[in-house]
């Protein structure tokens, strides 16, 4: 792996990995305890609109995307804010219709000649660097809003009603949270692709969920096992020739299904003893 490096495709896809592990990490994380992996489906889905408006006017794919994502965040908060009852129609006809609106649009952009797999599925070996620059800002911001409202985060997590009478601002904090998932799910996008972000966002979240102390601890093993399956999928793309996006995920369900064996075993001899 380490002859690889030298070549700057390579270096960009490592770096993309890395920095969306960070993303997966901690906003995965917020997904996860929420639950709210439907509604981040939903804004995964939902970006493949500013895909394709992005290629309709001539803009950049990521900050059109990103801004879309975004916006589709916000629609979806604004739905949900007083709870997911009777919003689920709403939360699909997002999600479908978001694709939607991607793939007519790309259909009436003239000369298209995208490849659309490499949306669906990830195209983490062709990420610029200019792309790299941009994950990064993303991250810092994520990083710096998810530590200035960490506290406020975790009583919203563990218990809304409580949180909303000690005075944490839920509303904002509701809104606050999609938009991140918003801008999270673009850069994942890069490297597994339309189609798998949800499971790169939630796999590692959901293995650390029962070993972390804290959320933070929780963050943070999230983020290493992310990056894990990132290098891990990149290493087995490139020796073998597969999908990218496809190898990594792959990784990730092959762990967390041997995580799940190794518990249920584990439980049978402690109950056992």
């Amino acid at each position: 792996m380490i002859e690889v490096l030298s070549y700057e495709f390579m270096r960009n896809a490592l770096y993309a990995g890395l920095l969306a592990s960070l993303a997966c990490g901690v906003i995965g994380t917020l997904v996860v305890v929420n639950r709210i992996v439907f509604l981040a489906g939903a804004v995964a889905h939902a970006a493949y609109g500013g895909v394709g408006l992005a290629y309709f006017m001539g803009w950049p794919v990521l900050p059109c995307t990103m801004g879309f994502s975004v916006a589709a965040g916000g629609l979806l908060a604004g739905a949900t804010v007083r709870g997911m009852d009777r919003a689920d129609r709403f939360i699909g006809a997002l999600w479908a219709g978001g694709m939607a609106l991607g793939i007519l649009l790309l259909d009436f952009t003239p000369g298209y000649n995208v490849d659309l797999m490499s949306f669906l599925f990830g195209s983490i070996m062709a990420v610029p660097r200019a792309d790299i620059w941009m994950m990064l800002a993303l991250d810092v911001v994520i990083v710096a809003l998810v530590m200035y409202f960490y506290k406020d985060f975790m009583a919203l997590s563990f218990d809304r009603e409580f949180a909303a009478t000690r005075g944490t601002p839920v509303l904002l904090l509701h809104f606050l949270m999609l938009a991140m998932v918003g801008a999270s799910v673009v850069m994942i996008i890069r490297v597994v692709g339309l189609i798998l972000v949800i499971a790169l966002l939630t796999i590692p979240p959901g293995i650390a969920l029962p070993r972390a102390r804290t959320l933070g601890g929780m963050m943070a093993l999230s983020t290493v096992l992310a990056a894990l399956f990132c290098m891990a999928g990149l290493a087995l793309s490139y020796a073998l020739n597969l999908t990218s996006g496809a190898a990594i995920i792959g990784v990730a369900v092959v762990v967390q299904a041997l995580d799940a064996a190794w518990r249920k075993v584990f439980h049978r001899r402690e109950s056992g003893a």
